[in-house]
Parts: structure tokens; C-alpha cells; sequence
């Protein structure tokens, strides 16, 4: 040990003593070309781990003492490590390695020329480290109740500084944001949407991105939904009453009909699939219609909702399009769903009078539909039994007008819901007129000719009459023009 240091003081105290040569001494240094760097100073960023070699390339070095430095630690003397750390070497020369490269490996490294006028090359050091993080809980696990508020956080470290990202696997942050910046994340007034695994991600462009996940689990009073308040069936048939439950913590449901609690028998089957809650019905008897209800109780509270089994006719769905293919008279067509026959239908149906601020109703018009004498029913049924269909011609009506109508029907269990409000428009007299004119141009090949049962048995048909494509055009120009002047 002593022996090494004394070298390095000889090797670097040399050329101090022979700076001070009695006048006459030939120094043989001052004869050769000075030493010169060839390599610039740089700064150079390594990531956690990597090896760094820092260049040193000098021309003329003679017998002129090349030292590394790093602060006031002098790393290497010529080829002598002066260093104990066995990650650092010389490599080609005076090139510097650093092996493994940590945190605390960065700064400014010298090369030192010790000439008269000592010449330094200065690197710097920059260690890039991957990011890490760590979660606020450390259990990664959080609760609370609904309407509170909770803080989620993250904190990051690397170089450079990570920037810190929130996102909810399966789902989307409040306010619809799928990501959201900074080291926490703040929800108020909580509720079970906001419940699920957050997670923070810390990137800094150094390797991977660091995450970890955040369940919040939220507590709750349960909360129902029915699939559909009012179901549908008939004597013989089955029915099926859904409600979706979701609580936390889970919730006790039971089914009730007229208040009276049911348990499971071998017509009544009560399933469970993960928040849906199912009672079947099968073979359905007339005690078995009414109204239902599901109840679901938690610790924290109790929820009800209601459905009414009914034998009575669906909700009327309308199939006929909204615009009249005349002037004056109208199609309805519509569809319901009955098991037994129906026994009646209603027809409600008035015109919309547009004015420049708001639609002025006219008065309704009421048309009762019978059932037909030959099969007694409303309508007809199609090939499932339950499915009615019916139409009716509304006549006479106004060009160019609004209508707007509603239809119900009725079986032997009584009057179903009224129907949403259906608009349907008739075509104005100009339309018509170009319609007409169309269809004899086209022949029976035109748009309306496969219209059937809206002129009488008696009246005669049209001969068929054929027109060049030389004349179509212009016949079309001179009626747009006449009716643009009407």
C-alpha cells in the first residue's frame, strides 16, 4: 500500500520538479509536439445498470501523467487504478468504463493532462433510472360508504421525474375522462358506479412504466331495477319476473305476490345468476296473475320494486310507415301480444294543425273495432298464437297534413296500456300529381303498383302504356315546372 502511493506521488509530482531545470538543462518535453485531446467533453445518460465508457483520446501524450478525477477523488494515474471500486477500468488507452452504473455514479468525471499548464476534459454523468412506485393505502385495498369521499394516491421516484396517470380498469374516471394526471386521485360523493380497480401508472420514459392496483370497494344500501313492470302471459303458458339487484354488502332477496311471501314449489322456481334474480312461473293459472314484488335487504338498508303479472294485451307496437301512400286516406297497422283472443280494439286518432310557434290538436275521432263474425277475433293471429295483427284505413283526411293516433286493445282479462303516440303525414295535391304522372310514364313497373285493396273491385284498369326513355325526361321537366309555378 505504501509502495503504490508513493509511485503515484512520484508519477505526479514529477513533472513539478523538473518545471524549476537550472538554466542550460535540456527538457527533452520541450522539444516534442504539446499533448492535445482528441475526444470533446460530453454529457452522457446511462439507465440504472448499463456500462458507460467515458472517452479520453489524446495525441503527443509523451511522458506527460494522464489522471481521471471525479471531484477530489483521483480515480487512475497512467494505467494505475488508483480506485478500489472494481467497476471502474481503463479500456483502449485512457478511456474510462463504469461498470453496473448506479445513482450515485453521476456527476463530472475529468481527464487530466498534468503538463506545465494542466489540460482537463470534462464529462458528465447523468443516471437514468426506471421509475418505482408505491400506492397510498400500501394494502391496495379501499372502502367506503356511499355519498362519502376518498382520496387515492401514488408516489413515484426515477430520473427523470415520472409523471404520475390514473385509469379504471374496465371503465372510465369521472366526468367520462378514461385518464387522469397527478400523484392522487380525489372521488366525492361515491356511489356503486364509482366502485372497481384504479390504477396508477408512473412513467418517465426508462424502461416499462411501474403500476399498481387500487380496489375501492364502495358500501351500499341495495338498489333495483325490473327487466319489465308489466310481463305478459296466459293460462298454460309460463312467465318469467326479473329484477337486477346490486348492494354491497350482498343483499337478501325474497319475492312477494299480493304481499304474501313465496317460496319455491313445483310450478314457482326462484334462480339466482349473479345481480339478475328470476322467479318462473310455469303453467300459468289465473290466481297467478297480479302484482308482484322484489325485496332485497342489506345491513345498510332495504329496497322494493313492483311488476304485475297480466293476462291483459301488450302495448300496441305500430308496423305501418308514417307517410300515407294518398292524399286523403291512410293505412294504421300495428301488432299486439295476447294469449287469449281479443275482443276489442280502440282507435283514437286526430289531426296536428302547425301553426309558427306550436302544433294545434285537433279533436279526436274514436273508431271501436269488432271482431270479425267469421273467426271472432280482432285482427289476425300469426303462427306464434299469441301475436295479433290488425290494420285499419283512416279516411277521409286532409292533403298534405298531420295525424297522430294511439290504439288499445282488450281480452277477457281486461283493457292493456294505452300505446305511445304514432305520426303519420298524407301526401300533398303537387306530390300526388307527379306520382300519378310518374306511374304512367313507368308504367305498371312503377314505385306504387304493387298497391293492393285501395280502389274498388268495379273500377277499370289502365291499358298498360309504354313510353320511349327519349320522352321521360322531358315530360318530368315540364311537370316539375308547372307545378313550381302552381
Amino acid at each position: 500500500m505504501l509502495g503504490r502511493r508513493l509511485v503515484l506521488s512520484l508519477l505526479v509530482l514529477c513533472p513539478i520538479f523538473t518545471q524549476g531545470h537550472p538554466q542550460g538543462y535540456l527538457d527533452m518535453d520541450d522539444l516534442s509536439p504539446a499533448p492535445r485531446f482528441t475526444s470533446r467533453g460530453q454529457t452522457y445518460r446511462a439507465v440504472l445498470g448499463d456500462t458507460l465508457v467515458l472517452p479520453c483520446e489524446i495525441q503527443n501524450v509523451g511522458n506527460y501523467v494522464v489522471l481521471w478525477r471525479r471531484g477530489g477523488d483521483v480515480l487512475t494515474a497512467r494505467e494505475i487504478m488508483v480506485t478500489r471500486d472494481q467497476r471502474f477500468r481503463l479500456v483502449e488507452g485512457y478511456n474510462l468504463e463504469i461498470r453496473n452504473v448506479m445513482p450515485q455514479d453521476a456527476g463530472d468525471y475529468v481527464c487530466q493532462i498534468s503538463a506545465k499548464d494542466n489540460k482537463d476534459l470534462v464529462h458528465t454523468v447523468e443516471i437514468l433510472v426506471p421509475p418505482t412506485i408505491r400506492g397510498q393505502p400500501p394494502t391496495g385495498s379501499m372502502t367506503v360508504r356511499k355519498g362519502g369521499s376518498v382520496t387515492l394516491e401514488c408516489k413515484a421516484s426515477g430520473n427523470p421525474v415520472p409523471t404520475i396517470t390514473w385509469t379504471k380498469k374496465g371503465g372510465t374516471l369521472f366526468g367520462g375522462e378514461k385518464t387522469v394526471e397527478g400523484f392522487s386521485l380525489t372521488l366525492d360523493q361515491v356511489d356503486r358506479h364509482q366502485a372497481g380497480v384504479y390504477q396508477c401508472s408512473a412513467n418517465n420514459g426508462v424502461g416499462p412504466p411501474a403500476t399498481i392496483d387500487i380496489n375501492l370497494t364502495i358500501l351500499y344500501p341495495p338498489e333495483i331495477q325490473v327487466e319489465r313492470s308489466w310481463v305478459h302471459s296466459g293460462e298454460g303458458y309460463e312467465a318469467q319476473l326479473v329484477c337486477i339487484v346490486h348492494a354491497d354488502p350482498p343483499a337478501m332477496v325474497q319475492w312477494h305476490h299480493d304481499s304474501f311471501a313465496l317460496e319455491p314449489n313445483d310450478r314457482r322456481k326462484m334462480e339466482t345468476k349473479g345481480t339478475k334474480h328470476t322467479l318462473s312461473i310455469s303453467n300459468v293459472q289465473s290466481g297467478d296473475f297480479g302484482n308482484y314484488s322484489c325485496v332485497a335487504d342489506n345491513s345498510l338498508g332495504r329496497a322494493k320494486k313492483y311488476m304485475e303479472l297480466s293476462g291483459r294485451p301488450s302495448v300496441v307496437e305500430f308496423k305501418s310507415e308514417p307517410y300515407s301512400r294518398g292524399r286523403d286516406f291512410y293505412n294504421l297497422s300495428w301488432e299486439v301480444t295476447s294469449w287469449p283472443p281479443l275482443e276489442e280494439a280502440r282507435l283514437l286518432w286526430r289531426r296536428v294543425q302547425l301553426n309558427e310557434t306550436h302544433p294545434m290538436p285537433g279533436k279526436w275521432h274514436d273508431v271501436v273495432l269488432a271482431p270479425n263474425p267469421r273467426t271472432a277475433v280482432v285482427g289476425q293471429v300469426t303462427g306464434d298464437g299469441n301475436k295479433h295483427k290488425a290494420s285499419y284505413v283512416i279516411r277521409p283526411l286532409q292533403p298534405g297534413s298531420v295525424y297522430e293516433a294511439v290504439v288499445q286493445a282488450r281480452n277477457r282479462f281486461g283493457w292493456g296500456e294505452v300505446s305511445d303516440l304514432h305520426k303519420f303525414y298524407t301526401r300533398g295535391s303537387s306530390e300526388s300529381l307527379l306520382e300519378e304522372a310518374a306511374n304512367d310514364i313507368m308504367g305498371d313497373a312503377g314505385p306504387h303498383a304493387s298497391t293492393k285493396g285501395m280502389a274498388s273491385a268495379s273500377t277499370p284498369s289502365r291499358p298498360h302504356r309504354t313510353v320511349t326513355p327519349a320522352l321521360v325526361l322531358p315530360i318530368l321537366v315540364i311537370l316539375i315546372a308547372a307545378c313550381n309555378f302552381v
